[in-house]
């Protein structure tokens, strides 16, 4: 009688699981390619380390945007009309045909100037490819309104109205000031700048905006080998 042990033959490691058809290879699983441990980090979670990437870099910009409103403001007071009056013993008389829309016509200088502007400062920060998103937005949005104030502020102080000595100076000539009427003009840079860097946005061909980012840095080891 046979008293030996039965073994059992290991099934072949190419016989296709139920379910696999013959001849695949099985997909990996949710894991495979990725080290051990290692796991993906949350899309919110890169997003704000995005975010703090970009604050220096959103912070340059809100700075030259505030200061590229003193030229706005010297281009302001420079192009806007005035009226120029003769001070007599009447009275302030005009000089020449002053027009009744002196001051409608003032503001529409700085909205254009602040549109311009904003134009600029749009597509200039779309040209900054490793910093696109959202902290580029809210500098543009921010820069921009300080770049009306800053311009408004400029312009106000340079086109300053006569004093009550001039205007008690018997034959001088004054000039009038140049005044804001409508506030919401300033709103114009940072609009413009929003629009044409969204619109840039909407034309991207990647979710990525096209951003590029830093090289890593090669290992210690790898320079000496």
């Amino acid at each position: 009688m046979f008293t030996g042990a039965v073994t059992h033959p290991a099934p072949p490691t190419d016989v296709p699981s139920a379910g696999t058809p013959a001849g695949s290879t099985p997909a990996p699983g949710p894991g495979a390619g990725r080290p051990r441990g290692v796991r993906r980090a949350p899309a919110a979670w890169r997003g704000v380390a995005e975010l703090r990437a970009d604050l220096g870099s959103a912070a340059g910009v809100v700075l030259s945007l505030m200061l590229a409103g003193v030229p706005a403001g010297l281009l302001w007071w420079a192009l806007a009309p005035r009226a120029d009056f003769r001070i007599t013993a009447t009275g302030p008389v005009p000089v020449g045909m002053p027009s009744p829309e002196l001051l409608v016509a003032d503001d529409a200088v700085l909205a254009l100037i602040l549109a311009g502007a904003g134009l600029l400062a749009g597509a200039a920060a779309w040209f900054l490819r490793r910093r696109r998103g959202v902290a580029m937005v809210l500098a543009l949005a921010l820069g921009g309104a300080l770049t009306g104030i800053v311009a408004w502020q400029v312009g106000e102080l340079l086109g300053a109205g006569p004093t009550e000595s001039e205007l008690a100076d018997v034959g001088a000539v004054v000039t009038t000031s140049l005044t804001l009427g409508s506030l919401p003009a300033l709103a114009l840079a940072p609009v413009t700048a929003l629009i044409v860097y969204v619109a840039a946005v909407l034309h991207a061909p990647d979710d990525g905006l096209g951003r590029t980012e830093p090289e890593p840095a090669a290992p210690a080891g790898s320079a000496l080998s």
